[in-house]
């Protein structure tokens, strides 16, 4: 197996525009994460700086969320299985807990000047 300087260049070039995607697309450099909550009341957006507990209605009761360090969990629900509290904390742009049985949906999304309305998983 000859490999010749061309072999690099283009394996050189695969990995530069690999970590170039990597970043564009998971950087978030300089972008605002917002948390988007959705209940059986209407949606919510909170920045993720804020520190407070919040309540979301949904048809089976309340659902208790902790929106505090950067980071939001579900403190509390009245669903049977417990899964959106065994999901812990979440904390980046793209991670999201829902409550099916109580129809209550959280995520964090980005927004920003290099957001671009686009995120990776569309392209």
């Amino acid at each position: 197996m000859n490999l010749k300087i061309a072999d690099f260049a283009v394996l050189g070039l695969a990995v530069t525009a690999a970590v170039y995607s990597g970043v564009r697309i998971y950087g978030g450099g300089g972008s605002v994460s917002l948390l988007n909550i959705k209940g059986s009341g209407g949606s919510w957006i909170y920045p993720m700086e804020r520190n407070e507990r919040l309540e979301v209605s949904g048809p089976l009761g309340i659902t208790a969320v902790e929106l505090k360090d950067g980071g939001v969990r579900v403190l509390s629900s009245p669903c049977t299985n417990q899964n959106c509290i065994s999901a812990g904390s979440i904390h980046s742009r793209g991670q999201w807990i829902a409550c099916l049985p109580n129809g209550v949906f959280i995520s964090i999304e980005g927004k920003g000047e290099d957001d671009g309305g686009v995120d990776g998983a569309a392209w």
